[in-house]
């Protein structure tokens, strides 16, 4: 078991330091952060449009004035997250190069809408809301990188306008990010044009076809997920933030996937989806935190006869009902510790499988695309998540209780050895 465990942390670790500092994954995450609060918004206000049985409370018409009235919270997030999601990697990226980061969010989001294509309604050009959602997702990411790399470039050639000494401040650094964002933004105008005589017609169309279907066809994929899951274990368990740096790589795919499954759920239709951020962050995540610690808390109470374990129950409990399971991690401790190895690892795989196989045969619904706070409490987090349909907290409770069966054998023999050592530090 130690050879094993030498052989993984020298092949991983070097891996995750890496991913860790990498510039771009870490604006990447961080311009998901930027957009959190709002997607969140507009999700509370999804679930408040689609309430169980309102329609039949206040008749058809009146639910459908009534969904009408709300449905301003979430076209003016949710639609178009991507938009969010763009200005923050921008800004993000900018600020790591000690930049006005305003200014590489204004320029990521200018050169996003310069290629993003238009509808001609009458005399006026109206972009499609489905151009800054799921569909632009990925060009809106490639392009935050781009721009705020040749906003860099250009800024730190000193192609930029010196104002004299006593102008405002705010004037000054106006005209210093001029000429480095007209660059920048004739840059993409000269790629908007070039593609317009492409087969392809727009790189909107371009990515789509070349680069984000194929990637959300994948990462959607039971295999994929799998790996993604095995990898955030793995991860944790040597320390690592593996939630971080997984979700650094596959937040794209996921988010896009969401939000398939939101236009679908508001759109009355069948959601396209099993695997969906929601998917992760409901269903394995938001059940007492990575690894769904909160069923070790559970046994810890049922089986415990250690001072040591009892005392972590009562103080694991409070934070893992909100999926905040450090005290757990490294309290237990996961971290490094052999004997707990097999069920941090074995179990998520198995949940992920039990829910991809209920929710993929109809048993359970899809995650409806519905952000749901990821401190939200178990089985309320499921029936949100799911569109309000209680078989989702049903089906996070059945989860809780297949992972208490693996860790059960375990924790029994890890409770026995500090029970042990508790007796005989006191004779």
């Amino acid at each position: 078991m130690n050879k094993f465990m030498e052989v993984l942390e020298n092949i991983l670790l070097p891996i995750a330091d890496k991913l860790n500092n990498n510039k771009y994954l870490t604006a990447l995450r961080d311009g998901f952060m930027v957009s959190l609060p709002l997607i969140i918004f507009g999700s509370i206000f999804v679930v408040l449009a689609n309430l169980p049985f309102l329609d039949k409370l206040i008749g058809e018409e009146a639910f459908a004035t009534y969904q009408t009235a709300l449905g301003p919270a979430s076209a003016a997030t949710l639609s178009i997250m991507g938009l969010f999601v763009i200005i923050g990697i921008g800004y993000k990226l900018t600020e790591q190069y000690g930049l006005e980061a305003i200014y590489g969010g204004a320029a990521a989001l200018a050169s996003f809408l310069i290629l993003t294509p238009q509808v001609l309604e009458g005399v006026a050009g109206v972009i499609p809301t489905v151009s800054l959602g799921a569909q632009g997702m990925f060009l809106g990411i490639i392009t935050a990188f781009v721009s705020a790399e040749l906003y860099r470039f250009f800024t730190q050639k000193n192609w930029t306008i010196k104002m004299p000494p006593g102008v405002p401040d705010a004037v000054s650094k106006s005209f210093s990010a001029l000429i480095p964002i007209t660059l920048t933004l004739s840059l993409f105008l000269i790629i908007r044009i070039i593609f317009s005589y492409t087969p392809f017609e727009t790189i909107q169309n371009f990515i789509y076809t070349i680069i984000q279907q194929p990637l959300t066809t994948l990462g959607s994929g039971l295999p994929a997920t799998i790996v993604a899951v095995l990898l955030i274990q793995v991860f944790w368990f040597f320390g690592l933030h593996g939630q971080i740096i997984v979700n650094s790589v596959f937040d794209p795919i996921w988010y896009t996937l969401n939000d398939e499954n939101l236009q679908a759920f508001q759109a009355g239709l069948e959601l396209p989806n099993v695997v969906t951020k929601q998917f992760i962050d409901t269903f394995l995540v938001g059940m007492g935190g990575t690894g769904m610690t909160l069923a070790v808390i559970i046994l810890i109470f049922m089986i415990g006869r250690s001072r040591q374990l009892k005392e972590l129950g009562k103080l694991g409990a409070p934070a893992g009902i909100f999926n905040v399971n450090e005290p757990i991690i490294f309290g237990l401790p996961i971290v490094m510790n052999p004997l707990v190895l097999i069920p941090w690892i074995i179990a998520p795989v198995v949940i992920t499988v039990i829910t991809y196989i209920a929710m993929s045969t109809g048993i359970v619904p899809k995650p409806a695309g519905i952000i749901v706070p990821w401190t939200t409490p178990p089985l309320i987090s499921g029936f949100l998540a799911t569109g309000n349909a209680w078989q989702g907290a049903v089906l996070q409770a059945f989860n809780l209780m297949v992972v208490m069966v693996i860790w059960w054998p375990f924790l029994k023999i890890l409770d026995k050895n500090y029970y042990e050592k508790e007796k005989s530090n006191n004779k």
